[in-house]
């Protein structure tokens, strides 16, 4: 094995750079894995522009990076569903796995969670890392490693979906047509919505999400919530949607979803924005519209594998760049471009 462990470090705001480091040995329930292809998430970027997300503080060196597929390079003594040369997704959370929340299958919400690149802990953009056995997934022989790097924001809308409860039929709003929104658009459609629109400032994004599969898109740029309500229910046929999946946190984009969503109907709060914003909640509790936020995923990782494998989601469509790991300034710098849905890093 090369000793070879090229690993992208983040010092600071503005101070990512590339270093060795040791190459992590296997504990005996954990896999070593030859890191593939890393996907550059919001949040690494934001890491990396502003030092912090919320109450997650970068105060000393750290790796990004959390969206992977890999290799299994070496196997714990007590690993036995995996072994050397296995083709894997990472799913990139570890739960204590013994709290109330874990036991009862929400292990997303665990108070101990230990999440790649979410400070202090280290994510993914190496040559090689560690990580738990049971939170790595076989990826079957029809999916590339990059659909392996794309399954965990997949998972995040697959979860969106769910706690939207999106069923058969159903009217789905998305607010955002970024790249979670374009994978809840698609997961949405996957799981049988019957119409789904999408709104945006950026007329490319809405003219790919058109492209891959959304009934109408809508410019919100400039216009009223009045206005855009109007445009929404007309696009739905008249109807208001049963389900709204808000991937912005802006204060205007909650409000049109309070607003536009039928009465008894869900918004789902993806999108992470400002610590308050001013909603009119009265129009929410009196028309009984739930509002729902969503914590990652859980359980998700084996779905997104299903969907894609077996052809019922496709994301042959998402736009890409790809950089290899010596290039991942220029990688990180390119997300900020925001001309495609997707970069990665070959590791």
């Amino acid at each position: 094995m090369s000793e070879d462990n090229l690993s992208a470090v983040l010092y600071g705001v503005d101070d990512l750079r590339l270093e060795q480091v040791a190459i992590p040995r296997p504990g005996p329930k954990q896999v070593q894995v030859r890191v593939h292809t890393v996907g550059i998430c919001g949040s690494d970027v934001h890491y990396w522009t502003h030092g912090s997300i919320g109450p997650f503080v970068v105060k000393e060196p750290m790796i990004v990076g959390h969206e992977t597929s890999g290799v299994v390079s070496e196997v714990g003594s007590e690993v036995t569903h995996l072994k050397v040369g296995d083709r894997i997704a990472m799913e990139p959370g570890l739960p204590c796995k013994l709290c109330e929340h874990c036991k009862t299958g929400r292990y997303n919400l665990c108070p101990e969670m230990k999440f790649f690149a979410t400070p202090p802990i280290n994510g993914t953009l190496s040559r090689f890392v560690v990580h738990d056995a049971d939170f790595c997934f076989k990826l079957p022989d029809n999916l590339s490693f990059e659909n392996g790097a794309l399954i965990e924001p997949l998972s995040v809308a697959i979860h969106s979906c769910r706690r939207g409860n999106v069923q058969m039929g159903h009217r789905v709003l998305v607010c955002g047509a970024g790249p979670i929104g374009v994978l809840n658009l698609l997961t949405a459609k996957a799981v049988g919505a019957g119409k789904v629109v999408i709104t945006d400032l950026d007329e490319g994004r809405l003219a790919l999400a058109k492209k891959l599969g959304a009934d109408a898109t809508i410019n919100v740029k400039g216009k009223s919530i009045e206005t855009v309500r109007a445009e929404i229910i007309t696009a739905l046929d008249y109807q208001q949607p049963q389900v709204c999946i808000e991937c912005t946190g802006a204060q205007p984009s909650i409000e049109t979803a309070i607003t536009t969503t039928k009465s008894g109907g869900v918004i789902v709060l993806v999108g992470l924005g400002a610590d308050r914003v001013d909603i009119p909640i009265i129009e929410s509790a009196t028309r009984e519209v739930d509002m729902r936020g969503i914590f990652r995923y859980v359980n998700c990782y084996p779905t997104a594998i299903e969907l894609l494998s077996s052809g019922k989601l496709d994301l042959s469509g998402l736009t890409r760049a790809h950089y290899k790991l010596e290039e991942t300034l220029e990688a990180f710098k390119r997300t900020q471009k925001a001309d495609v849905i997707k970069v990665f890093i070959q590791c």
